[in-house]
């Protein structure tokens, strides 16, 4: 079966055709994870990047600036609907543009953008498949040019539905009908390696990394026959909910990003991970 939801996903050949359409806002939501000595990463902007090269037209989405929350403890947390509002409005993007975020990893980044607008009610938006790691091998045009566009009136309509507190996930254990995905590797779900402060998993999760959505060859996303194949496996197809979690809300954004590709309506994201769960002595961990 293909993809349900295909109007969520855009070609590079079909951005590159679009560029110049007064309606259109791309954003490059590019974060990178730096590793710290003592192991664990940090988060760090991609903007100076984007300011050299970009996607002609393309702004920054500032994810741990603008688009987190400033007064949570935790890091690039949903900020409050104010916050985001004001962020998109600056970006040009509100009623009557279309939206395309991309980054240059492996897409996760612009998914967690692509969720959080869903989550504050905002559908014209989608993810180049292949992020700029597609677009640049193609050849395709960049610039240094920073985007013109006026200020819009971004307004917040959240969806409540689509992010899971810890509380939710609490509940959640044991529930036959709730499945908890964890989107990171093999290694990090088993508890071989951590990056939080206790290793392992949420008891009960099943495992379907973010990286095995993609084709290695082309950064893309695989067919949507082989990504309800991988879900499928993992058993979540047929649950009444689904929760995607990861260790700060990043990676498990490309699951949920495929999941709703595949018309799936019952995903949340947990927005504090493991990054919060594990710093909860009282919440229960397993491994192996």
């Amino acid at each position: 079966m293909t993809i349900r939801n295909p109007q969520w996903l855009v070609e590079t050949g079909e951005l590159e055709r679009q560029l110049g359409d007064p309606a259109l806002r791309i954003l490059d939501c590019t974060v990178y994870l730096r590793p710290l000595e003592g192991g664990g990463v940090r988060p760090a902007s991609g903007r100076e990047d984007w300011a050299r090269a970009h996607i002609p037209g393309s702004g920054y989405a500032d994810l741990l600036g603008d688009l987190s929350d400033r007064n949570s403890p935790l890091p690039v947390m949903m900020p409050p609907a104010k916050q985001f509002a004001e962020a998109m409005s600056r970006y040009g993007v509100g009623e009557g543009t279309h939206v395309v975020l991309y980054d240059t990893a492996s897409g996760i980044w612009a998914a967690r953008v692509w969720w959080m607008l869903r989550a504050f009610g905002f559908d014209a938006a989608a993810v180049l498949d292949g992020g700029w790691k597609k677009w640049t091998a193609e050849g395709r045009p960049v610039s240094g040019e920073p985007p013109r566009h006026p200020p819009a009136h971004f307004i917040a309509r959240p969806r409540p539905g689509l992010i899971a507190g810890k509380q939710d996930v609490v509940a959640a254990l044991g529930e036959k009908g709730i499945a908890l995905v964890n989107a990171l590797s093999p290694e990090e779900f088993t508890g071989q390696v951590t990056r939080v402060a206790r290793s392992g998993r949420i008891p009960g999760s099943v495992n379907v990394p973010s990286s095995t959505l993609l084709d290695p060859q082309t950064n893309a996303l695989k067919p949507g026959d082989q990504l309800r194949a991988l879900f499928r496996k993992a058993g979540v197809l047929d649950k009444e909910r689904v929760i995607t979690y990861c260790g700060g809300g990043i990676a498990a954004a490309g699951d949920a990003f495929a999941l709703a590709l595949l018309g799936q309506e019952n995903v949340a994201l947990y927005d504090g991970s493991l990054v919060e769960w594990a710093q909860d002595a009282s919440l229960p961990m397993e491994t192996g």
